[in-house]
C-alpha cells in the first residue's frame, strides 16, 4: 500500500548502498582475522567483512521495499562500493582537497540534520486523521491497477539513447541498472500498484506525477511510452507491466503505513516552519 500511495522521490541515488559500504566497513575496523558472527556477514571483499546491518541500513535508506530481489541487488551495490572504497584508499584519495571539503561537508550535513531531530516538533497523528486518509485513497481509487516501471534521467538525450536502447531489444530492467538516478534502480525501475480515476485529473493520481498517470492510461500491458515523461528536471522511460482489476486492502493491514506517511508530511511541515523562524530572526541579504 506504501509504494501504492506514494510515487517514488528521486534523489537519493542507488550509490547510497556506495556510501554506506564506503564508510561503515572502514570505521568499524573489520579484518579478515576478527571474530564476526557468521549469521551477520553477507560478503567478504578482500576479506573486509560487509554485514547484514549494513545492508538493512541501505535498505531503509533506499526507500524499496524489503525482498530478495532488492536485498540482492543492494548487495551487489555493497560490494561495488567497498571495491571501490578499497581501491581510493589505495591510491590515497583520502588526503586530496576535493575529499576533506567533502568530508566537511558531510559534517555540517550530518549536525544539521541531528539539530532538526532534536528541535523539530511535529504536530501528533491522530487515529481520526489515518482513517480519514484511508476513506480519501478509497474514494479517489478507480476501478483499475497500475503497475508501472521507469527509468528516471536528467535529459532529453540520454531519455532518447534508452528509448533507442529498447528498441533494439534490450532489456527494460537491465537498462534502468544502467541508467536510471532513482532508488528502484536497483530493482528494474519497479513501482508499485497505483490506482486512480480516468481520466486523471491533478491531485487525483494517489501520489504520482499528473503526467505519469496520463501516460499510464495510454499503455496496453506490456506498452512501453514512445516518449519520454518530463517532470520537472527529469525525464521518465516509462513502461506499464500490468493492469488489474483494483483491490482494496483492509483498513487494519495498512493503517501503520498511512500513519508514516501523514507522520513525515507533518515533519516536513513543522520543518519548514522553524527554517522560517529562524529566517525572521536572521539578517539574510541576497
Amino acid at each position: 500500500m506504501q509504494e501504492r500511495m506514494q510515487f517514488q522521490k528521486y534523489g537519493i541515488g542507488a550509490l547510497v548502498a556506495l556510501l554506506v559500504a564506503s564508510g561503515a566497513a572502514a570505521q568499524q575496523g573489520t579484518s579478515p582475522t576478527a571474530a564476526i558472527d557468521a549469521a551477520t556477514v553477507v560478503a567478504k571483499v578482500n576479506g573486509i567483512v560487509l554485514s547484514k546491518a549494513q545492508l538493512d541500513l541501505a535498505l531503509r535508506l533506499s526507500g524499496l521495499p524489503d525482498n530478495e530481489a532488492a536485498r540482492a541487488a543492494l548487495k551487489n551495490e555493497l560490494i561495488a562500493g567497498e571495491l571501490v572504497r578499497q581501491a581510493a584508499q589505495k591510491a590515497n584519495y583520502a588526503e586530496r582537497p576535493e575529499v576533506r571539503q567533502a568530508m566537511e561537508m558531510a559534517k555540517i550535513k550530518a549536525a544539521s540534520q541531528l539539530y532538526l531531530r532534536d528541535n523539530v516538533r511535529a504536530a501528533r497523528v491522530s487515529e481520526e486523521q489515518v482513517k480519514a486518509r484511508y476513506d480519501a485513497f478509497i474514494t479517489s481509487a478507480g476501478d483499475k491497477e497500475f503497475k508501472p516501471r521507469v527509468i528516471s534521467v536528467k535529459d532529453d538525450a540520454t531519455a532518447q539513447a534508452v528509448l533507442a536502447e529498447l528498441g533494439r531489444g534490450r532489456a527494460f530492467d537491465q537498462l534502468a541498472r544502467q541508467y536510471s538516478d532513482a532508488p528502484n534502480k536497483a530493482i528494474g525501475g519497479e513501482m508499485g500498484w497505483i490506482s486512480f480515476k480516468t481520466p486523471a485529473q491533478e491531485g487525483q493520481t494517489q501520489g504520482i506525477p499528473l503526467a505519469l498517470a496520463q501516460a499510464l492510461t495510454k499503455l496496453a500491458a506490456g506498452g512501453i511510452a514512445k516518449d519520454p515523461v518530463v517532470i520537472g528536471d527529469s525525464r521518465l522511460v516509462v513502461k506499464l507491466d500490468d493492469v488489474r482489476p483494483v483491490q482494496i486492502p483492509a483498513y487494519d493491514a495498512i493503517k501503520d503505513q498511512l500513519r508514516q506517511q501523514l507522520e513525515a508530511a507533518e515533519m516536513t511541515k513543522a520543518t519548514a516552519a522553524m527554517v522560517d523562524k529562524l529566517a525572521t530572526a536572521a539578517s539574510i541579504e541576497r
